[in-house]
């Protein structure tokens, strides 16, 4: 069925959930697993409060730090199951693209990811990464929630 499984995660609570429940999917199908968190530029006017007190070479460091500390909770997590991951971290002001992009590159045939369940007027503002990558992927979508 799935042999290549792509885990995008942002670090929250809801994607360490969907990390476990993607790890032990992967395992039970025999497959291996691509862990990818996206991160933003820097920029000099963002959302990110960050960006509002730090330098770049500040902000990039607590931008690694923070992805290192997510994909790492991704290898723990993964070798407790016994299923082979390669973890990735991409810079990208698009998350939506990037997961896409990494899926088609890597030689993934399933996304496993979770949706935040934003809905109303927060759903429409901040839109939804998991709706953007429903919408523009051709690779299949798995989404937990």
């Amino acid at each position: 069925m799935y042999k290549h499984v792509l885990i995008p995660t942002d670090g929250s609570e809801l994607s360490s959930k969907a990390e476990a429940a993607g790890l032990a999917m992967a395992r039970a199908l025999d497959a291996k697993v691509t862990a990818l968190t996206v991160t933003a530029p820097f920029q000099f006017i963002g959302i990110e409060p960050m960006m509002l007190v730090a330098t770049e070479p500040e902000y990039e460091k607590a931008q690694a730090a923070r992805a290192e500390k997510t994909l790492e909770r991704v290898r723990m997590t993964a070798a407790a199951v016994g299923v082979p991951v390669e973890t990735l971290r991409t810079v990208s002001s698009h998350p939506f693209e990037a997961i896409i992009t990494t899926a088609k590159e890597r030689g993934c045939d399933l996304i496993f990811m979770a949706s935040h369940g934003r809905s109303g007027v927060a759903g429409l503002i901040l839109g939804s990464v998991t709706s953007k990558v429903l919408t523009h992927s051709k690779i299949p979508v798995l989404v937990y929630r």
